[in-house]
């Protein structure tokens, strides 16, 4: 088990300093929340997302029942963009796990939007909710285990307010105008960051999934998503955090030159490279498959990945995204138990 000198939270914040942890942490920086969390409190899964008492409980189910040594809100990509005013479906009417999804955007063009931020958009939306999830969540477990928060990085925000299809258009077309929108939403997105910070989040993670290697090509990232996500990073205290889905493989230098405290990468990044290319400075985090090893995975198939993570050279195990709430409760307590084994030097 862990270290007895350290709590959960300790134990997280200072491997987000670059100490040596030992054994090294199991914890995220995005959704972890698991159906066996909400089979707890008998609720349905839209409840979660519209009520900050439910949300924060939810979220430290996780950590209460499988010792995962972090709680993170929110759990979906809809709140920045329906704080700016779109719409949003919430499908409240769905059995089973359906994420709220984006059901307006706010123009169809990149030059459409008129690059205004409506009227105090901090208290807009589902924002008070996730800060109240934050406040409970400090209240409830954040003298033991790490309290987390998460924001859209621009590009990907950009994403969920206009079509997407215009906006990757216009990223090769008129990239002027996208750093226009960028910068407006880089602005909103350190607010709001700081924001959860001030509710009671111990760090907080960036995921600009959507302007990986799958995507934009490295000359691509640096001109266009580099800029923005470092004028976020400088803006912001530490423990920061830079996520970035699908590969990396050829971007992992430009991300770790953002200016975050520590990069994170999903199973399409190999780490080992990383870890070469980067050196022993940067703080490195991943990258478990959450789907087709955490949750349709078997235990030894969970084991054998986690032995590979930790001797590829992390700083700490952490799922590659959001953890599936699907993941059976096995699985979960592997993930635990394989990085307590292969994540100590003793």
């Amino acid at each position: 088990m862990a270290d007895n000198d350290m709590n959960h939270r300790e134990r997280v914040l200072a491997a987000l300093r670059g100490e040596k942890v030992d054994p090294m942490p199991v914890f995220s920086g995005m959704g972890n929340l698991t159906v066996h969390g909400l089979e707890e409190y008998g609720w349905r899964f839209p409840e979660i997302h519209l009520d900050g008492h439910k949300m924060a409980a939810v979220a430290a189910s996780t950590y209460k029942l499988f010792g995962l040594e972090s709680v993170v809100v929110p759990f979906d990509m809809g709140v920045e963009a329906e704080a700016l005013g779109c719409g949003v479906n919430y499908y409240e009417d769905a059995e089973g796990i359906l994420y709220p999804t984006i059901s307006e955007k706010l123009a169809p063009t990149v030059e459409e939007w008129d690059l205004q931020l409506p009227d105090n958009p901090l208290e807009r939306g589902r924002i008070p909710v996730v800060v109240d999830a934050i406040k409970e969540l400090k209240r409830d477990v954040g003298d033991e285990v790490a309290v987390g928060a998460w924001v859209l990085g621009p590009f990907t925000l950009a994403g969920q307010i206009l079509e997407l299809d215009d906006l990757f258009k216009k990223s090769f077309k008129k990239p002027d105008a996208v750093h226009k929108v960028l910068d407006v939403l880089a602005g909103f997105l350190i607010s709001l960051a700081k924001r959860y910070r001030e509710a009671g989040a111990d760090y907080m993670t960036v995921r600009e999934m959507g302007g990986g290697g799958d995507v934009l090509s490295p000359r691509m990232f640096g001109s266009l998503i580099q800029p923005h996500l470092r004028d976020i990073f400088a803006a912001l205290e530490s423990p920061k955090i830079l996520h970035i889905c699908g590969d990396a493989n050829l971007i992992v230098e430009q991300m770790a030159d953002c200016g975050a405290d520590a990069v994170s990468f999903d199973q399409k990044t190999d780490m080992t490279e990383a870890r070469r290319k980067l050196g022993d400075d940067v703080i490195l985090l991943g990258n478990l498959d959450p789907y087709n090893v955490l949750v349709a995975g078997t235990v030894e198939d969970i084991d054998g990945a986690i032995k590979e993570i930790v001797e590829s050279g992390v700083n700490a195990v952490w799922p590659g995204c959001d953890i599936w709430p699907d993941v059976p409760k096995e699985n979960m307590l592997a993930l635990m138990e394989a990085t307590y084994k292969y994540g100590t030097s003793v």
